[in-house]
């Protein structure tokens, strides 16, 4: 195996599982010299698919998995049942130490089940929050949570704006993220109990972030902030609305353009600026959702994702891997509660 970052591969999860999988790594394995890979799955059948890629060649090391966790199983079944499978082996290897980061595009309740069966909790964290990497105008701005908690108290919410700020600084690259909690309105004396006690705890707290109070739905696509924060019920709506309303416009867009022979012309001259919108829109370019308060790191892409979008989740999984978020994440929980603010 290469030094470097090691990923922990579910190569058996997903609609296209393994060679989508494979492919991907592939591809990232090309661009990246100084990332390895545990691949977790049926030796027998990875094997040949391996052998195909000469990228993989000294970098990919197999490890034989007799089970796979199914989409259709429920969380507690694959506590029960998934020891063993190539999902349970992946995030394994990273409690082992033996992997930075684990990633998997299978069932995503199994996934979150079993990351925090064997992560476990970071100190100080009560409910981990699953995030997504949306795209905004200003590039792209991190939501959670966006479907591991319904609902979530106003000390969850404070814990949730220090994981998410963390995460955006490792994923995004931005030194201070700017940080808003979504609400029906700007106003402070709008939405229920629980947003306006979490804004009064950031807007009181002693910590080194950029909070800007409150923000609306329509600001998460202006990139009004770096991080939004919310309840998982609420994020996971709007997430699946702007997935919804980003097909629907794909959809049109190219019914318009191919309905006659001017609007084809049309298409041609403004094709550059079609293939630029296009990799703004194409969730293959924004795969992978991280559940942020774990004691490591495990990276949920698409099930449905192509090969680009998957070796996207393992690159986000490697900067990740070798990043100080969950070091940050600690330092800012442990200085809201030293500063007297409740712990949830």
């Amino acid at each position: 195996m290469a030094e470097g970052t090691i990923l922990s591969i579910d190569a058996m999860g997903g609609d296209a599982a393994p060679g989508v999988v494979v492919d991907g790594v592939a591809i990232l394995l090309a661009e990246r010299p100084d990332i390895a890979v545990l691949l977790h799955g049926d030796e027998s059948v990875l094997a040949p698919m391996v052998a195909a890629h000469p990228a993989l060649s000294g970098r990919c090391q197999l490890v034989h998995s007799d089970s796979v966790i199914t989409s259709d199983m429920k969380p507690s079944q694959a506590l029960r049942r998934g020891k063993g499978s190539s999902m349970w082996n992946a995030v394994e290897a990273v409690k082992k130490g033996e992997a930075g980061a684990a990633v998997s595009a299978g069932n995503t309740g199994a996934l979150m089940a079993i990351s925090m069966l064997i992560l476990r909790k970071m100190d100080g964290v009560h409910r981990p929050a699953m995030t997504a990497l949306w795209p905004t105008m200003r590039g792209r701005t991190v939501v959670l949570d966006v479907g591991a908690n319904l609902e979530a108290d106003a000390a969850q919410l404070v814990s949730f704006a220090i994981m998410g700020e963390a995460y955006a600084r490792a994923a995004l690259g931005i030194e201070k993220p700017s940080i808003g909690i979504l609400n029906i309105g700007s106003e402070e004396m709008k939405g229920h109990d629980e947003v306006r006690e979490a804004h009064e705890w950031l807007r009181e707290a002693e910590l080194d972030m950029d909070y800007r109070g409150f923000v609306e739905g329509n600001d998460i696509s202006k990139g009004a902030v770096d991080v939004v924060v919310t309840d998982g019920f609420t994020g996971n709506v709007a997430l699946k609305a702007g997935e919804g309303v980003a097909r629907m416009l794909g959809n049109r867009m190219r019914e318009a353009f191919t309905a006659n022979i001017m609007t084809k012309l049309g298409a041609v001259f403004a094709s550059g600026g079609l293939k630029q919108l296009r990799a703004q829109m194409d969730p293959s370019n924004v795969n992978g959702g991280v559940l942020l308060g774990l004691g490591g790191v495990s990276v949920k892409s698409h099930g449905g994702t192509d090969a680009r979008g998957f070796a996207q989740a393992c690159l986000l999984a490697a900067n990740l891997a070798a990043s100080h978020y969950q070091d940050e994440i600690i330092a800012n929980l442990l200085r809201i509660r030293e500063g007297g603010l409740p712990a949830d």
